[in-house]
């Protein structure tokens, strides 16, 4: 057996959240406890710490919560028709995009004295590679993207600006969003809508739900 020092952290930090939140969802550790030991376990650099943080949590992780974790965390792929771009147009208005909708490998966005809002967080990528090509005049655009999604931005400005807090490196396999084009006495703003810590306290308390409720 491979000594615990020598794993490599992430993978023991991964098994140790998935032991915190499959023994909260099941009513064994309290909110608090809960909540307490996840910071702790995404903050420590230190196997054993990090081990020790499940150490009295005695039951095994399931198939249930495996497949129910990987619905709800994991890039969501798409297959089927779906148009190569799609053209947002705003003039002295707005627009929204955001639930569930299949993102196009292009999309094109034209904002003059108005805005949009473009939510990646829910959306179903067709591709790996997206585009978003702007022109904005004295307009924005508000992207929200999930932490596991790569961000690159090439667009520029004049009196105006871009704002990227969307982490630059995600995993290979994520999808990439490349930002292009023109600003100008405009915005764009690029970040997250949920951070990794507010997705695994919402996917506990989703859980707890469903195992409370097929324990009834």
């Amino acid at each position: 057996m491979v000594k615990l020092e020598d794993r490599p952290i992430e993978q023991v930090r991964e098994e140790v959240i998935d032991k915190l939140i499959y023994h909260y969802s099941h009513g064994v550790i309290s909110a608090d406890a809960f909540e307490r030991r996840l910071d702790k376990a995404m903050a420590s650099k230190d196997h054993q710490e990090i081990a020790g943080l499940a150490a009295d949590l005695t039951m095994q992780v399931d198939g249930d919560y495996t497949r129910e974790k990987e619905k709800k965390l994991n890039i969501n792929y798409s297959a089927g028709d779906v148009p190569d771009n799609e053209t947002v147009i705003n003039i002295m208005g707005g627009s929204d995009r955001s639930g569930r909708w299949k993102v196009p490998a292009e999309i094109r966005v034209l904002n003059i004295m108005g805005g949009s809002d473009i939510d990646f967080t829910d959306a179903e990528f067709t591709t790996p590679n997206v585009t978003i090509k702007t022109l904005c005049i004295m307009g924005g655009i508000d992207i929200k993207v999930p932490e596991n999604v790569n961000v690159v931005t090439k667009a520029f400005c004049l009196m105006g600006g871009l704002d990227n807090k969307a982490p630059s490196i995600a995993d290979r396999q994520a999808p990439t969003i490349t930002v292009e084009g023109f600003v100008l006495m405009g915005g764009v703003d690029i970040g997250l809508k949920r951070t990794i810590k507010e997705k695994f306290v919402e996917l506990a308390n989703q859980m707890k739900a469903l195992f409370g409720s097929s324990q009834r």
